[in-house]
């Protein structure tokens, strides 16, 4: 199992620090991320005051030049938004610069500025996902592309570079909770990145069941249907130093987001319930959070990767030491275990 850490590139709280200098801080998180040993990195992007990850192919490739071998990707792409043609070609010279790290996690994003920024109708949402992320694909197996559509002009044998180093550059679907999106997910071949933020995660079981059965059915062999979790989480030395770290931006983001979707205001007592033993979160020690990525893969029947999202207001500094946690204890634990049962 890759082992890694998505963030949303948080921007700075009441002016504490400077913009340039929060993602001067994002670019030693990352390169930390390579050092210690964690598989990947993702990048968000948002549209809005909150974050600086609105163009992150930009930060990715910062930190290419800081890093050896971590993976950089999206996390997500917002497909809907942009024009295949450039997330490739972004995402292509990505893969040149960090020689062959480069993937691509496309999705439709949890926020909706983005539409009205670039000029399209949210009553379009699924057409325009859908129609995007057909042109997507045909431009990473083709280096010659004939299609059509109604969201974009269309493009008649027109060559579209540059090419990636790796032969198929990796995209991956990222969805939430829509059927439709695991089973599309499926009957593409394509592997599939799952945002769990909340709730119980075997509840989502029966979901990636679907996406399992659509790509058998569709002809896919298991070993291309991966599947990978993104969950909010923080490793500090003790549950309880985690929990003191987390739990006040955790508070803050969800109410400050609730507040606009009408969701209840976070209490305490919810927190602890899904920071418990099949709840989404996973804020603890490094043993406890270990064990628990593990009950998730078996759970959902088996995962390929997992993402922590740790944008809580937490400093840097504490954010440099989960890291590190991360990469020397968390990854080993779960590494050496999943070794052991397959032996």
């Amino acid at each position: 199992m890759e082992i890694g850490i998505d963030s949303f590139a948080a921007a700075p709280i009441n002016n504490e620090v400077s913009a340039s200098q929060a993602i001067g801080e994002l670019l030693e998180r990352i390169e930390l991320s390579d050092k210690v040993g964690l598989d990947v990195f993702g990048l968000g992007e948002h549209h809005r005051k909150e974050f600086l990850d609105s163009a992150s192919p930009m930060l990715l490739a910062a930190a290419a030049s800081r890093t050896k071998r971590i993976i950089l990707t999206s996390a997500v792409t917002v497909l809907s938004a942009a024009d295949p043609v450039r997330v490739f070609q972004n995402f292509t010279t990505l893969d040149l610069i960090s020689k062959g790290r480069a993937e691509i996690v496309a999705g439709r994003g949890s926020f909706t500025e983005s539409f009205p920024l670039f000029g399209f109708n949210l009553d379009d949402y699924d057409a325009i996902f859908s129609e995007k992320l057909d042109l997507l694909l045909k431009i990473r197996d083709n280096e010659f592309v004939t299609w059509s559509g109604k969201f974009r002009p269309s493009l008649n044998n027109q060559a579209i570079y540059p090419r990636p180093q790796q032969e198929k550059l990796p995209i991956w679907l990222g969805v939430g909770g829509t059927p439709a999106s695991f089973e599309r997910a499926g009957r593409l071949g394509m592997p599939l990145m799952v945002a769990v933020i909340g709730g119980e995660t075997h509840r989502f079981k029966p979901l990636v069941d679907l996406y399992r059965k659509a790509g058998k059915e569709a002809g896919h062999a298991p070993e291309q249907l991966k599947i990978g979790l993104h969950s909010l989480g923080y490793v500090a030395n003790t549950r309880e130093e985690a929990i003191h770290d987390f739990y006040p931006g955790y508070e803050e983001m969800f109410n400050r987001i609730g507040k606009e979707r009408g969701f209840p205001p976070v209490t305490r007592e919810r927190f602890d319930a899904q920071n418990g033993p099949t709840g989404a979160l996973l804020v603890g020690n490094p043993e406890e959070v270990a064990e628990k990525i593990l009950r998730h893969s078996e759970a959902l029947g088996g995962i390929s990767r997992f993402t922590f999202q740790m944008d809580t207001g937490i400093t840097h500094e504490k954010l440099m030491k989960s890291i590190e946690l991360i990469g020397s204890k968390v990854s080993p634990l779960v590494k050496g275990k999943m070794l052991k049962h397959l032996y």
